[in-house]
């Protein structure tokens, strides 16, 4: 049935999170069959995408210039910065909270078995922040998992040696959950509720 193009098109979709070869093959016959200009400008999209999206030199989020739209927005406090592991949790936190501060994108947690440290979080960048004095106060709001409590207490100690405020985002995010999959009533009640890190 398959020509080698569409067995590679199956093959590139599953590399998408949760899609299987079942999944893949649908996706890719529904393309090839009903939306071949939706695959096109899927193309296209991505290929922008690649081109053109980096990191922001100052936060890590993915951002077409530097700084980021939230770095450069006047009205976010600039020294309060909310630590979170990855892009859907600034827009989680963005979209369902009344935080008005920066963030700090980690892209990950600590994890020694995988081979992911500090550096491979840009936690370099981070403390070279705050020994500049940029940062006055931090949210940590990594996921309750222990990996994301093994990573938060690491940045809380970063924070403690430098004596910079810690607050953690508290009940309402269940442990063991990811912020990207919380309501945004949780995460609102999470946000009110922050306390203050004993380092």
């Amino acid at each position: 049935m398959a020509s080698g193009s569409v067995e590679d098109l199956v093959e590139t979709l599953r590399c998408l999170p949760g899609v299987g070869p079942k999944s893949a093959q649908r996706m890719a016959l529904h393309l090839l069959q009903r939306d071949r200009a939706g695959a096109t400008r899927l193309g296209e999209a991505l290929l922008r995408a690649m081109e053109q999206v980096v990191h922001c030199e100052r936060c890590r989020i993915f951002t077409e210039r530097q700084p980021c739209r939230w770095c450069s927005d006047e009205n976010r406090h600039a020294g309060e910065v909310c630590v979170v592991e990855s892009p859907a949790d600034v827009l989680a936190i963005d979209r369902s909270t009344d935080y008005r501060g920066r963030f700090f994108l980690l892209l990950g947690h600590l994890s020694p078995l995988d081979g992911v440290g500090p550096a491979d979080l840009g936690l370099d960048l981070f403390e070279n922040q705050l020994d500049a004095g940029e940062i006055e106060e931090v949210t940590l709001a990594t996921n309750q998992t222990v990996e994301g409590l093994a990573t938060a207490r690491y940045i809380a100690d970063l924070c403690a040696r430098r004596q910079v405020p810690v607050l953690q985002i508290a009940r309402g995010v269940p442990v063991g959950s990811e912020l990207e999959f919380a309501d945004g009533g949780t995460l609102s009640v999470a946000f009110a509720e922050r306390s203050r890190v004993v380092g």
